[in-house]
């Protein structure tokens, strides 16, 4: 069985310490029962020391938002994996739709990442996801499918099983559009079949594979009812203990 992982996505929300701290006070009470769902937070880089710090000896995990390719050197404003390995972090988001439209990461800077992050030990939440003209014009299968090609271009079986990742239809990114669980569950389908032809049956059955996209606790029980869904990465409804904590209630009842 896949143990089901629920990613707060904080972006750019809850930067200071003070109140990251108050937030997940609230919420390490609520999940402190928590035991068949994983839980990993990613807050800014100015709060992760501090949540790490927190979160010692907790059932949440941390991870971070973006990380570079390069252990160090000439990089203004950018974060060696090496550097959050060492305070701690567990998990790292790449590729996300706002990281590649808006700072234009392509599918072979975002592979270069997740080299460098598995070689410090750092475990990817990796997503994909196709545009809503995309889907329209019925190419949604042929973007994923070129996703999946480069974006894990030259990683083995057990890279993957190291990583997530997280299918995120890109019309749904804090637009409060959800897809149905029938949409989101054929293309986290579609994934999972492209992986087990690609490696083998146990990758295939073995790797989680999350939906984000406007999870809220409304519509998260559905969509993790479906056999292929394996969690949520969730953005805006993660900001607050109580509806985070009904995502992961949501989750765990799947």
């Amino acid at each position: 069985m896949r143990m089901p992982i629920i990613g707060g996505n904080w972006k750019m929300n809850r930067g200071s310490p003070s109140s990251a701290i108050t937030m997940l006070r609230v919420l390490k009470r609520l999940v402190k029962n928590i035991h068949n769902v994983e839980i990993v937070i990613a807050p800014p880089f100015t709060a992760l020391f501090s949540v790490i710090q927190y979160l010692k000896k907790t059932v949440i995990r941390v991870g971070a938002q973006n990380v570079y390719f390069e252990d160090s050197g000439a990089f203004t404003g950018e974060i060696s994996p090496k550097f959050l390995k060492e305070i701690g972090c567990e998990y790292v988001i790449l590729g996300h739709s706002e990281r590649r439209n808006i700072f234009l990461e392509s599918d072979e800077v975002i592979n270069k990442k997740i080299k460098k992050s598995l070689s410090y030990g750092l475990r990817p939440i990796v997503c994909i996801g196709e545009h809503l003209e995309d889907r329209e014009a019925g190419n949604t299968e042929r973007v994923i499918e070129k996703q999946l090609e480069y974006t894990f271009k030259d990683l083995n079986k057990k890279d993957m099983m190291n990583i997530v990742i997280a299918y995120e239809p890109i019309w749904a990114i804090g637009t409060g559009k959800t897809a149905t669980p029938e949409q989101a569950e054929e293309i986290h389908r579609f994934i999972r079949n492209y992986l087990g032809e690609k490696y083998d049956n146990d990758l295939k059955t073995g790797i989680r594979i999350q939906y984000g996209g406007s999870i809220n606790p409304s519509n998260a029980e559905a969509l993790f009812q479906k056999e292929n869904i394996d969690g949520g990465l969730v953005g805006g409804a993660s900001l607050e203990a109580e509806s985070l904590y009904e995502i992961i209630k949501s989750a765990e009842r799947s």
